[in-house]
């Protein structure tokens, strides 16, 4: 029986987990903790770890986690910018879910746009005070509207394609184009300059973080809306609001937070708000937040299991082969080892 230490675990992660480790005889050790260099030691006698967006999979947990016998570590997310890929290289093999639910995601993107753009929240709050004023909840059409999609993978073309169904104008920005897709690409500085609606849909990486920077909020147009529901990191928050104070950004839509890995999946209600960032963003009327909940339907939840579970059971019964491994070997991290059809290590 392959048995699994289940780190960060959530109410709505188990039935899923359950019902897919029951089905291939896989032992899940659920643990509320989220892993680290000091929680590693509860991996001991597990053949993997499952790990989820704010487990720090560093070289030392790694290091750790090899020690103890652990031969993989099976991301529940497509995102692995908090694993050293490159420290697990000839240790442990990382594997993630690459495509779990697109549609949820892309379809969040848009509930939080049209929820900022047409103040629903607002006006949610005042008709449940018998408030039926439409005073300052005038928005904007859509159809028209220039929208800047940066990133085209699976989510980011869902995403394109809700737009137009809104009658949008897309302009794309991708260091690796969609081929065929009709999609029109531009460069960075030209999405920023003509996009009334700049949505991001890419990777956090050493060449994206703080993509959203001082110099490229002064590029873009004023009054321009900015959507995250990526990685917080891609965004500068500084930089974000001053940007809001400023007026240069109209409004924000942020389901990720830079900061967010020990506040996001917590209760915090009965706490005072000690990132300053954070509760100034969550103050201001212009900026929706919500937990990086995007991915959280039941189809999506589903596919996360499932393909996590097969994940783990084709590395060891398949003598160490996986699809969704993440490899280092040529640093080509997410195409390498199905390019070369072998192992990583």
């Amino acid at each position: 029986m392959i048995k699994v230490a289940f780190y960060d675990t959530r109410d709505y992660d188990r039935p899923s987990f359950e019902h897919y480790g029951a089905l291939h005889g896989m032992q899940f050790r659920f643990l509320e903790t989220k892993l680290n260099e000091v929680t590693a030691e509860l991996a001991r006698g597990a053949d993997a770890v499952c790990v989820f967006v704010n487990d720090t999979v560093n070289k030392e947990v790694i290091d750790k986690l090899y020690e103890y016998g652990v031969k993989m570590i099976a991301l529940r997310s497509a995102g692995y910018n908090n694993v050293d890929v490159r420290a697990a290289f000839g240790k442990i093999h990382v594997v993630h879910v690459p495509a779990y639910s697109p549609y949820a995601v892309a379809e969040h993107a848009i509930a939080l746009l049209l929820t900022s753009v047409r103040r629903i929240h607002k006006a949610y709050n005042r008709t449940r005070e018998f408030n039926f004023s439409l005073n300052g909840l005038t928005g904007f059409d859509f159809h028209g509207k220039t929208v800047g999609v940066v990133g085209t993978g699976k989510i980011g073309r869902i995403f394109i394609d809700i737009c137009r169904g809104f009658g949008m104008k897309v302009l794309a920005y991708d260091l690796y184009p969609a081929e065929g897709s009709g999609i029109e690409y531009v460069t960075l500085d030209r999405l920023f300059a003509e996009s009334d609606i700049i949505s991001l849909h890419c990777p956090l990486t050493e060449e994206t973080r703080h993509m959203i920077s001082a110099d490229a909020i002064e590029k873009m147009k004023k009054g321009v809306v900015l959507v995250n529901t990526s990685r917080g990191g891609l965004v500068d928050t500084e930089a974000l609001l001053d940007g809001i104070r400023s007026r240069k950004i109209g409004a924000a839509c942020l389901d990720v937070y830079e900061e967010e890995a020990d506040v996001f999946f917590e209760d915090r209600s009965g706490h005072i708000m000690n990132d300053e960032h954070l509760a100034r963003l969550i103050s201001m009327p212009n900026v929706i937040v919500t937990s990086h909940q995007g991915f959280l339907t039941e189809e999506a939840l589903n596919n996360i299991a499932e393909t996590t579970v097969k994940n783990i059971l084709s590395y060891f019964e398949n003598d160490g082969l996986c699809d969704n491994e993440l490899c280092y070997r040529c640093g080509n991290i997410e195409q390498c080892r199905k390019e070369r059809k072998e192992k990583c290590f």
